[in-house]
């Protein structure tokens, strides 16, 4: 009967060290957790990593994104009146040409892409908006539609006049209506360009009047004119040559808005190049950030590219910089 006993007590000891063995590597000796959930159908999981099954594996955060690593230099491209360019190629995710991406500048107006996608994400079309005091700018040379403390329009309207327009005081106005204040607006841009890996940006107001501290760089404006364009009012607005619309002051009396966009390419200034069609975007212009433009552009098969030049030094150099940028496309 002793030896029975022994026997016994043999295998007992023998699970014993199985089963802490198994618990060791699928929780991690010393009692720390293991990252990963326990699944055993779980692609990416505890069991499937410690047992050795690759059955999956996780999409990384770029894998549909163009990614900067160097400049990217281009032969007929002469951007030497520029701070900062970029050109993209959204279907196959290639970087065509690429200068000072990641340089950190002035965005002046672009700023209103992100005004308007957190505007679209957060707000509602239909939304009746109110103008308050903030509207009362008084930057010399700011492109100000004339609001007064009362005036009232949707948020649809504020987006068409905010894109085509680029009124700033404007962008008061849906900040306020959309996130409560300006400051927390403000917070959800700087919250937004965080979750789209737009890491070199930080914004201070939701129109891009200079400050000190309201900068990006030419690929974070990649990531959230790429985020934008997914939004059907956005595209459709940015395509627009002009708008026309009526709003209403604090006394419920008309007032009429009539205004051309600012793209030099959809007014007609600048022909785009043979194969290549100009679709929309969005214009700034600072003496602090200089001249900026960004635009979605499409080859003769309709693939679409987006394109970005900030601080240029002036207008035309602007619009012939990035005349010969989308010369790249159907090269």
């Amino acid at each position: 009967m002793s030896g029975v006993k022994c026997t016994d007590r043999k295998y007992i000891k023998i699970a014993v060290c199985a089963l802490a063995v198994c618990a060791c590597l699928l929780t991690g000796c010393g009692g720390a957790p293991y990252a990963m959930p326990y699944s055993s159908m779980s692609n990416i999981s505890s069991f499937n990593t410690v047992s050795g099954l690759d059955t999956g594996t996780a999409d990384t955060f770029a894998a549909d994104l163009c990614v900067v690593k160097d400049d990217i230099s281009v032969d007929s491209v002469d951007m030497d009146a520029a701070e900062a360019a970029v050109l993209f190629d959204l279907a196959d995710s290639r970087v065509l040409y690429s200068k000072n991406a990641h340089e950190s500048l002035y965005p002046a107006s672009l700023t209103k892409v992100m005004t308007a996608l957190v505007a679209l994400k957060y707000g509602s079309l239909d939304q009746k908006l109110i103008a308050t005091e903030s509207v009362n700018i008084t930057e010399p040379g700011a492109q100000l539609l004339g609001l007064k403390p009362g005036d009232t329009m949707t948020l649809d309207q504020a987006l068409h006049i905010l894109l085509l327009y680029s009124a700033n005081d404007v962008a008061m106005m849906i900040a306020e209506g959309v996130g409560g204040s300006v400051e927390n607006f403000v917070a959800m841009m700087n919250q937004e360009a965080r979750g789209l890996g737009a890491t070199n940006t930080n914004f201070v107001n939701p129109n891009g009047l200079p400050n000190d501290d309201h900068k990006t760089t030419a690929y974070d404006m990649y990531l959230i004119f790429n985020e934008a364009i997914k939004y059907d009012s956005f595209s459709e607005i940015i395509q627009m040559n002009s708008y026309q619309t009526v709003y209403y002051d604090r006394d419920g009396e008309e007032k009429q808005f009539d205004k051309s966009t600012t793209n030099r390419f959809l007014k007609g200034d600048f022909p785009s190049p043979a194969g290549v069609t100009v679709i929309g975007g969005k214009t700034g212009t600072t003496n602090a950030a200089g001249h900026c433009l960004i635009l979605l552009s499409k080859d003769v098969s309709g693939s679409p590219y987006i394109s970005i030049i900030l601080r240029a030094e002036s207008s035309d150099q602007l619009y012939e910089s990035m005349t010969d940028l989308l010369e790249v496309i159907d090269n």
